[in-house]
């Protein structure tokens, strides 16, 4: 009882210490709400509003069709305009797209020619560049396949492909990009804050102080694992309500419990390398350092970002041994495709055995650096 009271003890002293500690603070609140949105938002999937100035040379029913089929959200009303203002008007910035409709293209796709339509794109717009460009082909297609429909026969295909999109119909890649985001800044700010947890404690001089106390290294590094931890948790479990839900609106597809107790295990082993990096470092700036070069190859290997089929064989397995692989693949698992615990149980197995193998190791390193 005496060895809970003083881990309770401390673990209050580290909140009250994270509590008048603005920057990381600020940290916490800017990575789960800001950072999530932004994460998501920042690169549309589709052209929004995006200007396009038309060169119709043809003036046909086909020319107009095409000019009509370029709608509000995602194209501002088409410009028509002459051959000579193309490059200057993309110079200038004024349109991200320009269409060149040459004369007689109806009457070429009548006769059974194969006419084409230039379609200039202003790169620099690199947002809307690529996924625009490919809107334009799409409704250009789209629209002479309608035309020709009222003059010849169509043929059916033998065989036609019926793609059902599964989990996410639309393929709208903010849903991706906002989940993904919440699980990396649980990655980052629980071995950040108690990496700097231990810091504070040597560059104030504390630690001095706990090391004449009759605590153990043992009741130090668990106040500091399970307050960090429960920083980090609450704020993940409010920024997937608030932010993700409320805000995005974007669809919890399984059981939001059972993703906080995956995240919980995940913690346990982030929190113990943020303790053993801790003892590494003697400062904030190496302490930042020793992240970056972990923290990175762990976003990019552990499949959130790319998934880990398309790595080398040998990377697959190495990354076995990390917590961030198995915290990826169960929230993908519940987050989008609804997995329960009967699917998600070897994950969590790999993220008890990990996180103790990690919590044994930074302890032994901090009873070391503390002796």
């Amino acid at each position: 009882m005496s060895s809970l009271s003083n881990i309770l003890q401390l673990g209050i002293k580290e909140l009250r210490s994270l509590y008048h500690d603005p920057a990381l603070l600020a940290l916490i609140v800017f990575s789960f709400t800001l950072g999530v949105y932004s994460a998501a938002t920042s690169v549309p999937e589709t052209p929004h509003r995006a200007s396009i100035g038309i060169v119709d040379e043809d003036r046909s029913q086909v020319s107009n069709q095409i000019i009509n089929a370029f709608q509000m959200p995602y194209f501002l009303k088409p410009v028509d305009i002459d051959y000579s203002q193309i490059d200057r008007g993309m110079d200038s910035g004024v349109y991200t797209f320009t269409l060149n409709i040459p004369a007689r293209f109806q009457q070429d796709l009548l006769a059974g020619r194969k006419p084409t339509i230039q379609v200039n794109v202003d790169a620099t717009q690199i947002s809307q560049a690529f996924s625009g460009a490919g809107y334009i082909q799409q409704i250009i297609g789209t629209e002479v396949a309608e035309f020709l429909k009222h003059y010849r026969a169509v043929t059916a295909d033998e065989v036609v492909s019926v793609v059902h999109m599964e989990f996410n119909p639309n393929l709208i890649s903010s849903w991706f990009g906002a989940i993904n985001e919440v699980i990396n800044q649980i990655t980052m700010l629980s071995i950040i804050l108690t990496g700097a947890a231990l810091i504070r404690e040597r560059e104030h001089g504390t630690i001095e102080h706990l090391l004449v106390m009759p605590i153990t290294p043992f009741e130090i590094m668990v106040a500091k694992v399970w307050s960090m931890a429960l920083v980090v948790l609450a704020a993940a479990g409010l920024s997937m309500f608030f932010i993700i839900e409320k805000w995005l609106q974007i669809p919890i597809n399984g059981s939001l419990a059972l993703f906080l107790a995956g995240a919980a295990l995940h913690l346990f082993a982030t929190t113990s390398i943020g303790i053993f990096y801790g003892t590494l470092a003697r400062s904030m700036p190496q302490l930042g350092l020793l992240i970056i070069l972990t923290l990175i190859p762990l976003q990019i290997l552990s499949g959130g970002m790319t998934p880990r089929e398309s790595m080398p064989e040998g990377v697959q397995n190495i990354m076995l041994a990390a917590p961030t692989t198995h915290f990826v693949e169960l929230s993908q698992a519940i987050l989008f495709r609804g997995a329960s615990l009967s699917i998600i149980w070897p994950q969590l197995l790999a993220l008890v055995t990990i996180g103790s193998v990690f919590f044994f190791v930074a302890l032994s390193r901090l009873r070391k650096s503390l002796n």
